[in-house]
């Protein structure tokens, strides 16, 4: 059922989202899949030179992503309801939202340019395509869970992922430059 749910999401049905909008039993599956994307995506960010250091940022970047999730899925919700008078809950967007960002897969593949920076060049119109790609999921996710007109919808979902790519860079630099920090002393004591 997962697997049919997911393809609905990769051929854009959207009556997959009404689906899982009603099904209160997802959203622990919502929640896992946006963690395991998450880190598969952050893994591909990330250049293999050292395994264990691809490992550790990708960790905390799935950390951030999470909470960046919560927050704009929270945000959006908040915005339909105050601005737009929609009938939505956070857990119902976080279902339909969270089953959209299965899209977010495709940054994986850049796991291959660690093995030749030519690839750089070849995978970048993939990765931008898959993040186009992505976008629509979620304006046809938060459109089904708000039951907004388009305007609305875009204009909300817009603005959460602002927020999320916001917490992204000013939460997860924090982290990673106090995890630099860290490492830093520790080699300037044993070092």
């Amino acid at each position: 059922m997962l697997i049919d749910r997911i393809i609905g999401v990769f051929t854009f049905r959207k009556e997959v989202y009404a689906e899982v909008e009603q099904d209160t039993t997802f959203t622990n599956t919502a929640w896992l899949l946006v963690a395991i994307v998450a880190f598969l995506n952050q893994l591909g960010t990330r250049p293999f030179k050292s395994i264990g250091n691809s490992i550790l940022g990708s960790m905390v970047g799935t950390l951030v992503i999470l909470v960046g999730f919560a927050i704009g899925v929270w945000l959006i919700s908040w915005i339909g309801r105050s601005l737009f008078n929609a009938d939505v809950t956070f857990n119902e967007l976080v279902r339909t939202l969270g089953l959209a960002y299965v899209w977010n897969i495709i940054g994986l593949i850049g796991i291959l340019t660690s093995f030749s920076a030519a690839l750089s060049c070849a995978l970048a119109p993939v990765q931008i395509a898959g993040a186009v790609l992505s976008l629509i999921a979620w304006f046809l996710a938060a459109r089904e869970a708000l039951d907004l007109d388009w305007t609305q919808t875009i204009l909300t979902v817009i603005v959460g992922w602002v927020v999320m790519f916001a917490v992204g860079v000013f939460i997860g630099g924090a982290i990673l430059g106090a995890l630099g920090l860290g490492a830093a002393i520790t080699r300037g004591f044993f070092g």
